[in-house]
């Protein structure tokens, strides 16, 4: 279940992303990093983030939307695919693998 490790992102990095993800899912969001990220032999590639919000999310579409954009500007370009999980939501396999293989951020 998501657990505090590396991710080939820089301390600074981490706190920006945290910052922004606060700043629009509120305090209590989890941030995991899943996929290539976790990979140390890997270089770039994009950046595939879970965001475990324990309310409801009204529209989840533009949260997503609005979370990778802001994202990828923050990270100068680098594409960045966010997952939301929420009570609300559906179940994915997708979320499976991102709690499984996933590190909190």
């Amino acid at each position: 279940m998501c657990e505090h490790d590396n991710m080939r992102l820089t301390q600074p990095q981490i706190q920006a992303i945290r910052r922004l993800v606060h700043r629009l899912a509120g305090n209590e969001a989890r941030i995991c990093v899943f996929g290539s990220r976790l990979d140390d032999a890997m270089q770039g590639g994009d950046l595939d983030l879970m965001v475990e919000l324990a309310e409801p999310v009204e529209n989840p579409a533009l949260m997503a939307a609005q979370l990778s954009a802001k994202l990828s500007r923050l990270l100068y370009g680098r594409k960045v695919d966010v997952l939301l999980s929420a009570p609300n939501l559906m179940h994915l396999p997708i979320h499976d693998i991102a709690l499984k293989e996933g590190r909190l951020l």
